[in-house]
């Protein structure tokens, strides 16, 4: 008898070590409103258009992620792209903080949302195509705000398990329209507390924040603002939205609905996620690892440097402008950074690079350099939209050296 009970004893013990318990990650989250003044310059469409009012605040929102080894920050903005000299001056505010953790600045990812209805933070739409539209005093308060950002999430790290699924959205209203290519994947991974709580959703999706754009004057997220008010209403907690590749040139089709059909797009957007999440999985690893690389991008336009000497885009631009990408990944779970609005062929050839997992690829991550389009729109003025995406962009062999540095960081980590 006392050996059948040994018996039991030991397949309990064998059958609970072939069960695989769930890894655990500590993420914190916070979040603040950036709302500019009225006033203020408007990003987006013509020069010297100005914000009257609000219809729904703007967001820095920030999550830093710790294993007990590595940790990391990942910060979205609600502006139309934030020049990598921002998050440089981030990054020396964030040094100068105590965190709580071994954490290092470098370890900043920013990504912009690229809303249309926010504050003009590069300097094109000031009050004519000669005067810098940029507000100082604004930019100042952003990196401070985005810099506090990272040191409250840092306090209010919580253990974490993590699920994550997949889905496409967006067929009837979201289209390529200078070619048929397109990108209509929603990945979202999403942190849940011991409890079974939701911390802190990330989702993936690309299409221009653009409804509003030229049609009202007032401070929004776009249809952002609306995935952002069903999340929370469905899971509660915390959610951050990625933009994904919109270059080249992924826009709503229908623009022109009223404001609250805009928000509906965004609450279709988080449905999908959510109904995305039900059929997910756990995820299998929860260990952190994270790699960045400085890049000198050849500027073939000169409108860039003549823009940079001008004191229009305040940064220093030359022959050469410098840039950054990062890969990072949180188990199986891959993301890479696209420095501007990238065609859909540069994200998928980004996703084809990823293992088998969810896939992330952050357009408008670490900066803003407008169009990075395919060399075609360089060679063959007549396709679609090809002389205003080619005037945006900083040259034909962009995409093809970020795909170099992309793949030498890919490889670095499998």
């Amino acid at each position: 008898m006392k050996g059948y009970f040994c018996s039991i004893i030991l397949f309990i013990l064998l059958l609970s070590c072939g069960q695989k318990e769930e890894e655990i990650v500590q993420v914190g989250v916070s979040k603040a409103v950036i709302n500019p003044p009225l006033g203020a310059f408007i990003a987006g469409d013509k020069q010297n258009r100005r914000f009257t009012g609000v219809f729904d605040s703007l967001y820095v929102k920030a999550a830093v992620f710790y294993d007990g080894n590595e940790s990391f920050a990942l910060v979205t903005v609600d502006c139309i792209g934030l020049l990598y000299q921002d998050l440089l001056k981030i990054r020396e505010k964030v040094g100068t903080m105590d965190l709580g953790i071994p954490f290092s600045p470098e370890n900043i990812v920013i990504s912009s949302t690229h809303t249309h209805s926010g504050p003009d933070v590069v300097g094109l739409w000031g009050e004519d195509y000669t005067q810098n539209g940029v507000d100082p005093d604004y930019m100042d308060f952003l990196v401070k705000t985005t810099a506090e950002q990272i040191q409250i999430a840092a306090s209010k790290l919580e253990n974490a398990s993590a699920k994550y699924g997949s889905t496409e959205y967006g067929h009837n209203w979201v289209a390529n329209i200078c070619e048929e290519e397109i990108d209509r994947s929603v990945t979202v991974l999403q942190f849940l507390n011991d409890k079974g709580q939701n911390l802190l959703s990330l989702t993936n999706f690309a299409c221009h924040p653009t409804y509003l754009d030229a049609v009202y004057n007032e401070v929004s997220a776009d249809y952002v603002a609306g995935f952002y008010q069903e999340m929370e209403k469905q899971l509660g907690g915390e959610h951050i939205f990625l933009q994904g590749a919109i270059g080249g040139w992924i826009q709503p089709i229908d623009k022109g609905i009223p404001y609250t059909e805009v928000l509906q797009r965004g609450s279709g957007l988080a449905n999908a996620a959510v109904s995305a999440l039900k059929e997910g999985k756990n995820l299998q690893s929860a260990s952190l690892s994270f790699r960045n690389k400085k890049i000198d991008l050849p500027v073939e336009n000169e409108a860039w440097q003549q823009l940079a000497a001008a004191g229009i885009i305040q940064r220093a631009i030359s022959e050469v402008l410098e840039t950054e990408v990062v890969w990072f990944s949180i188990g199986e779970a891959n993301f890479a950074t696209h420095p501007g609005e990238t065609a859909p062929v540069f994200g998928l050839q980004t996703k084809a690079m990823m293992p088998e997992g969810p896939q992330f690829v952050l357009g408008l991550g670490q900066d803003a350099l407008g169009y990075i389009v395919k060399p075609e729109y360089f060679e063959d003025p007549t396709l679609p939209h090809a002389p205003y995406l080619t005037r945006m962009s900083l040259g034909k062999d962009t995409g093809h050296y970020l795909m170099e540095v992309l793949e030498t960081l890919s490889q670095e980590f499998h």
